[in-house]
């Protein structure tokens, strides 16, 4: 129970590492703000039955990344629940695989608003909410990719390099504040984003380049990120850590 009691904001909810998160997170005590795009039945049942199981609270917020007035009604959703914000974790995301010549600029436009303009504003209106309490930890999910220079990969690995930038100017910026900032850098895993943007073939090969020869799951990513949003974390910031199965090493 290492978030018991603790109240946490999770992007990207719907599938995927963020689905992942939300189960692991309930199972560790905290109560979380589930968002996702748009409201779901299925989704509000999913979460009703977690809340059940683990004894607390999960509140779906529904919001679209690329639209800042809708992000901003969600933080006013979520303010109105009048409970201290112990954690964010920046899930959500979008990818896009290209070649540089062939990458246009409405499409990089389109993959940084998701993934680096939308996190760096969500991520402002929390940090007020956390600099009230004096506290909390904020961890961004960025990609190996934003690391390694994958070919193909100018759009994406360029703005989650960007939020690679931004997780340790925050963490300089907030240590004062007692708020901790950190990254995860995800290798290949299995989720339906990957499938439907590598081939078999491709997959196969970045498989095949990592010292456990196997795709990551998305609950090696919601155990790192547990991890980095609990207090076993309390003295790590700034950090970007590879949850990659030892990809290119």
């Amino acid at each position: 129970m290492f978030m018991k009691d603790r109240n946490v904001i999770i992007t990207g909810c719907a599938r995927g590492i963020g689905r992942a998160m939300l189960e692991i997170f309930a199972k560790n005590g905290a109560n979380v703000w589930a968002c996702i795009r748009k409201p779901s039945d299925d989704f509000v049942a999913y979460s009703g039955r977690l809340a059940d199981e683990y004894n607390v609270r999960i509140m779906p917020v529904y919001f679209d990344l690329a639209d800042p007035g809708q992000i901003k009604a969600a933080v006013g959703s979520i303010m109105s629940a009048k409970l201290p914000v112990h954690g964010l974790v920046n899930n959500a995301g979008i990818t896009y695989n290209a070649l540089f010549q062939m990458t246009s600029m409405d499409r990089l436009r389109e993959v940084f608003e998701v993934n680096f303009f939308s996190q760096f504003l969500l991520s402002q209106y929390i940090v007020k909410l956390m600099v009230r309490q004096k506290g909390g930890s904020i961890v961004n999910i960025s990609s190996s990719a934003a690391i390694d220079a994958d070919s193909g990969r100018s759009a994406y690995g360029a703005s989650k390099a960007a939020l690679i930038c931004l997780t340790k100017v925050m963490a300089a910026e907030l240590a004062e504040r007692g708020i901790r900032v950190n990254a995860i850098a995800p290798g290949i895993t299995e989720t339906d984003m990957v499938a439907q943007s590598m081939s078999q073939d491709i997959i196969s090969e970045t498989v095949a380049h990592t010292m456990l020869k196997r795709m990551g799951k998305p609950v090696d990513i919601a155990n790192t990120a547990l991890f980095l949003a609990s207090d076993l974390s309390s003295y790590i910031t700034g950090q970007v850590i590879r949850t990659d199965g030892g990809l290119g090493r």
